[in-house]
């Protein structure tokens, strides 16, 4: 995996990776290959997949039938949409006389995916974005500036790398914004919009015409602030008054909280009307996803089966959360703004001694010792390098994503780095 931008000639223009990709690649150069014990991925965008204290067995094997063989609907089978509805109706809809049906679902292979089909069925508006966010929205917006506008909503340590309510209510107004695109729980930050604050973006979007599209691939990775496990997920359709009017999209899948990212098995879950317009660009851009995955996936959402993994996973992430910021602070790296969801810590390693205190370095270094991080650039969306780069020098997300034993090994490995200078 060659990780610099190929040489392509006049036809093809240079792709870069992205960040996390880019990592794995530069440690793929000093022999790292996936599954080696002897590595530790503290910078990995997946959770660890193996079986885990408190969890149900993993889900092994799906005997093949004929029609697998076949195409698939272009939004799901009949069945995983109605499961995927509702698996949101149990868990956040209980009383409320709008229910979601399998007409509000479209599955697809992959959360990215869920996300390219979105951003193609956006007209020509502004689109909002926080920074920082999630890499892939960088050319996710990028590959549609001929039709959308993308404007950054800039936050920082001040703020607490989240945009409040009130901002977001100010930013539509004055922005034009149609569209908000967000990672809630946030890839990187860990930061939270929940309960009331939550409720409000969903009144400025129906107030404000401006459709939400929140990805909440972390919906079930919720701790206090106390450094105990949540209650339990997190998700707008909480807070939708009418799951045919709302101005919202929800992107999740089995990726993160159900730890089967192999599957590949996202969904998206809104109006009825996006859906249908979701499943048409399906039909150009990629065809709808793979049968015998999606029967694995009614397995992973029979209620039972699914509260104890999601229940087990916040208990056993929750110790790895707390180990992983006190054992960060110990070293001098600050952990201001601690992660009330995701399995990342967003920290600052600007006070380290130099050259520690540069994340690009920091990553090098720590590549010496098999131990792979992000560093903090990555995650400044910034489609067409528009604008003067943010300042993130010192950022880097740190993953407690794998087993407990390779992030106590990756964190040991950071410390004897930082003591070496």
């Amino acid at each position: 995996m060659n990780s610099e931008r190929p040489t392509t000639g006049p036809t093809i223009r240079p792709v870069p990776y992205m960040g996390v990709i880019y990592v794995v690649a530069e440690a793929m150069k000093l022999g790292f290959t996936n599954g080696d014990p002897d590595w530790c991925n503290l910078g990995q965008g997946q959770p660890e997949v193996g079986p885990m204290e408190g969890a149900p067995p993993r889900i092994t094997s799906v005997e093949l039938e004929p029609q697998d063989h076949a195409y698939g609907h272009i939004g799901g089978t009949d069945a995983l949409r109605e499961a995927v509805a509702a698996h949101y109706n149990r868990l956040y809809r209980r009383g409320k006389a709008s229910q979601y049906g399998p007409e509000n679902v479209s599955v697809a292979a992959g959360g990215r995916l869920c996300l390219s089909r979105v951003f193609a069925i956006l007209g020509s508006v502004r689109v909002g974005y926080q920074v920082p966010d999630y890499t892939a929205y960088e050319d996710m917006l990028d590959y549609h500036r001929y039709r959308i506008e993308p404007v950054a909503l800039l936050t920082d340590t001040e703020c607490g790398f989240v945009v409040t309510a009130d901002r977001l209510k100010d930013e539509v107004a004055s922005q034009g914004l149609r569209a908000f695109i967000l990672s809630n729980p946030c890839n990187p930050t860990g930061q939270v919009i929940r309960d009331d604050e939550l409720a409000r973006y969903l009144e400025i979007a129906r107030e404000g015409d401006c459709t939400l599209i929140l990805d909440e691939f972390y919906s079930h990775f919720i701790y206090r602030a106390d450094g105990t496990p949540g209650d339990g997920p997190v998700s707008a359709a909480a807070h939708v008054e009418d799951v045919e009017r709302d101005p919202v999209v929800l992107i999740d899948g089995l990726t993160k909280s159900f730890r089967y990212p192999g599957w590949r098995v996202g969904w998206a879950v809104g109006p009825s009307s996006i859906i249908e317009n979701i499943n048409r660009a399906a039909s150009a851009i990629d065809g709808g996803p793979g049968t015998a995955a999606q029967r694995m996936a009614l397995e992973a959402l029979e209620p039972a089966q699914a509260d104890q993994e999601t229940a087990a996973l916040r208990h056993v992430f929750t110790r790895k959360r707390n180990l992983m910021l006190e054992r960060l602070r110990e070293m001098g790296i600050r952990c201001d703004n601690e992660p009330g969801g995701t399995f990342y810590v967003w920290a600052d390693v600007g006070g380290l001694p130099e050259p520690l205190d540069d994340a690009d370095v920091f990553f090098r270094r720590g590549l010496e010792r098999k131990v792979m991080t992000v560093p903090g650039r990555f995650f400044d969306v910034n489609p067409g390098k528009e604008r003067p780069e943010g300042d993130f020098r010192s950022w880097v997300r740190f993953s407690f994503g794998p087993p407990e034993d390779n992030v106590r090994l990756g964190l040991d490995r950071l410390e004897e780095m930082i003591r070496a200078g």
